[in-house]
């Protein structure tokens, strides 16, 4: 039976956070807010658990849902191949609204869908999930809703979409919240997992903020062209025509060539679903997540926690326990 809690009170904030864990432990689904939006949750090492929160959401394997993860050091315990940008986006703005899509730790048992061996990551900047995933470890989490439908910003409205496919709701009031003056906007998705970044999602942090950290970004559907030497180029003329390059047409070929020249195309790729948590739907791991959003190919650290026994076993950070 479907069990909602006011994380207002202290008395009912801790017996949500127990029966969430306990949930979990089972391989449910519970409905938790984030910084963006309400996301769905699950236990990202049990697939039965997975396969649960998309059927929830009417959502097949190949929208995988981000991970959400208590602290920036889990990540690499999750991922490998972690470039120094992606690490710089991280420590810039985590806990927040960003998921960084990287390589997925191969040795890793789970599965989160068709990631192609990606995955999503973020850490939340909410103190009633950072609470959960102290408890829980990473979770799969994508935008409590039905597919198609807008994100739910309270407790209340995703249990109208979700019902009693949610084991638990955890009612920490409107996302985002009051003072945090913003619009409920997913968080921004960057794929840090070819040799320069770029935004498959933009949502939550612009993309002027990114390039404050990393100023190579590619904008959303910006696409990258290497210059080739050609019928264009002024060596190429003057050779044809037999003369003697000059010194201006050397020097601009020796620093045009090989350069990398970016473009907009005028048609850019085709924009993922509208959907908060976490996802670009043309990202190999995210999904239209906003929760920060919540993967695979969403997902946002927190005091340390004991949790309950559960059947699988979770990375432990490289770093040990740290508190948020």
């Amino acid at each position: 039976m479907t069990s909602s809690y006011d994380c207002s009170t202290e008395e009912s904030r801790f017996e949500g956070l127990a029966h969430a864990q306990r949930a979990i432990t089972a391989q449910q689904c519970i409905v938790m807010p984030t910084d963006t939006v309400y996301g769905i949750a699950a236990d990202a090492f049990s697939p039965l658990a997975v396969r649960l929160l998309l059927a929830a959401k009417g959502r097949s394997r190949t929208m995988p849902p981000p991970v959400l993860i208590p602290r920036m050091q889990t990540m690499d315990g999750l991922a490998v191949d972690i470039s120094d940008d992606a690490r710089k986006l991280a420590e810039t703005f985590w806990p927040g609204a960003l998921t960084v899509i990287l390589h997925a730790q191969p040795s890793l048992d789970w599965d989160l869908g068709e990631t192609k061996g990606t995955v999503a990551l973020r850490v939340p900047d909410d103190e009633l999930a950072l609470d959960i995933l102290a408890r829980t470890g990473p979770l799969a989490v994508s935008s409590a809703n039905r597919t198609g439908q807008a994100a739910a910003q309270t407790a209340e409205n995703a249990q109208e979409q979700l019902a009693e496919s949610v084991e638990v709701y955890l009612d920490g009031g409107p996302r985002p919240t009051a003072d945090a003056d913003a619009d409920a906007l997913p968080s921004t998705i960057v794929d840090c997992t070819g040799t320069r970044v770029r935004i498959v999602r933009q949502g939550a942090i612009s993309l002027e903020s990114l390039r404050d950290v990393v100023p190579s970004i590619l904008a959303f559907g910006q696409e990258v062209v290497t210059w080739q030497p050609g019928e264009d180029s002024p060596l190429t003329a003057q050779a044809a025509e037999g003369t003697e390059p000059s010194v201006d047409a050397t020097q601009a070929e020796e620093t045009t060539q090989g350069e990398e020249t970016e473009q907009t195309p005028e048609a850019a790729r085709p924009e993922t679903e509208t959907e908060t948590v976490a996802e670009a739907e043309d990202s190999p791991a995210a999904d239209t997540e906003a929760v920060e959003e919540v993967s695979a190919p969403d997902a946002e650290a927190s005091e340390t926690a004991e949790t309950e026994a559960s059947p699988r076993t979770v990375p432990q950070d490289p770093s040990g326990p740290q508190g948020s």
